[in-house]
């Protein structure tokens, strides 16, 4: 098996300079149908249709105490497969930050990102969920589901706080929808890939071993985390933002019980929930898709408002309009992503893709996953080289 390793000069990764820039589609919608119990229809984005998928709410996981913050059953969007794709799946885990404290718990609960009762219905499908085959060339007739976020740390808790009315039960969550997703068809899957992207991407990785022990080693499983590589780097005031941050996350849901043994017999639990300490212990072949300067990080963790009250760097976290000392001080956190992979980039098994630009979750964008859209003079794009790793067409 051939890891998809791009030469550079120092660590082994090939850095890709690729633009993010949003696409915003039209609300108008023209075509409606009703699939396998799942609310599909098309909308129109610049001219073209955008795939639009319903929500299903998994009823009989409130008996296995598989609950959003708020207490309700969690959720997930299912397109179907079909010819070729039929019995193949994506699983995408969905991000959207962290809850670190009791108080912003019961804030999250309150929200979309907290509770099913407030989950947006339809959602769009692009990127590597997209249904067009010149968009999405390798997975456009697979099954995709995407898993709604409602826990608060990366689908990885399972207590309670009574006092507080909150539910912690990010891992039963995801066991209780791939339950339900085996028993629609999942369990035949010939191929299956679990995604993610941001907290969604760190999720991917936590529970990447959980998701290959479900199929059968006849089963191709592999496992990409998108934008999931948080670091565990000191901010521009020389404080750990993120660390403390994480910090809250493992205290506030008891994730000491959760993470993974191998990392949490010798390192501290938060530790344990840095990508980093636990990528090289995951036995499923997996793919880091990150930017070496991932915008949330740099305005979240490595130059965040707190750790900045001249706010000399709004610019640069903003915008990425960066000064030569802002450069080089990114520069180092760039380097330490690469050194923390290194040992993860010697394993055939893997693969990675690092680019150099101001961008954070790039798989479910059609700018940015679509191959068509590589830069001037670069021969793939991320989908191309996503696809080529997964079904081992790359030489290394």
């Amino acid at each position: 098996m051939n890891a998809i390793l791009w030469s550079w000069s120092l660590t082994g990764l090939f850095l890709l300079s690729i633009i993010a820039n949003g696409v915003m589609g039209s609300d108008e919608m023209d075509l409606f149908n009703n699939f396998s119990g799942t609310n599909m229809f098309q909308k129109q984005d610049d001219g073209a249709d955008v795939l639009m998928v319903g929500l299903t709410l998994v009823q009989t996981a409130a008996a296995e105490g598989a609950v959003c913050l708020d207490g309700s059953v969690p959720g997930y969007h299912l397109y179907r497969g079909y010819g070729s794709g039929a019995n193949n799946w994506i699983i995408q885990l969905q991000g959207g930050a962290w809850c670190d404290s009791i108080e912003d718990c019961q804030n999250r609960k309150r929200s979309r990102v907290g509770s099913s009762t407030l989950m947006e219905t339809p959602i769009e499908f692009k990127g590597i969920l997209s249904n067009k085959a010149a968009e999405n060339p390798d997975f456009y007739n697979w099954n995709k589901a995407v898993v709604r976020y409602c826990d608060g740390a990366s689908f990885s808790g399972d207590s309670e706080n009574k006092t507080a009315q909150l539910q912690f039960r990010g891992k039963r969550i995801f066991l209780a929808v791939m339950e339900d997703l085996m028993a629609k068809g999942m369990c035949h899957a010939k191929q299956a890939l679990l995604s993610g992207c941001s907290s969604g991407g760190l999720a991917a990785i936590l529970r990447c071993d959980d998701f290959s022990s479900l199929f059968p080693p006849t089963t191709e499983v592999k496992c990409m985390s998108d934008a999931g590589f948080f670091l565990d780097a000191v901010d521009i005031s020389g404080a750990r933002s993120i660390r403390r941050m994480y910090s809250g996350v493992v205290n506030t849901q008891g994730l000491q019980n959760t993470l993974p043994l191998t990392c949490t017999s010798h390192l501290d639990p938060t530790s344990c929930f840095f990508p980093q300490n636990i990528i090289n212990q995951v036995k499923t072949p997996l793919f880091v898709l990150n930017s070496a300067f991932d915008s949330w990080q740099i305005e979240n963790s490595i130059a965040p408002p707190s750790a900045d009250p001249s706010d000399s760097w709004h610019n640069c976290r903003s915008n990425f309009t960066c000064n030569a000392s802002q450069m080089q001080f990114l520069e180092g956190f760039r380097m330490s992503m690469l050194d923390a992979l290194k040992t993860f980039s010697m394993s055939n098994k893997n693969g990675l893709f690092i680019i150099s630009r101001w961008a954070h979750c790039l798989a479910q964008r059609k700018d940015t996953w679509f191959p068509g859209n590589s830069q001037p003079g670069e021969d793939k794009g991320i989908a191309v080289v996503v696809g080529d790793w997964y079904f081992e067409r790359a030489k290394e």
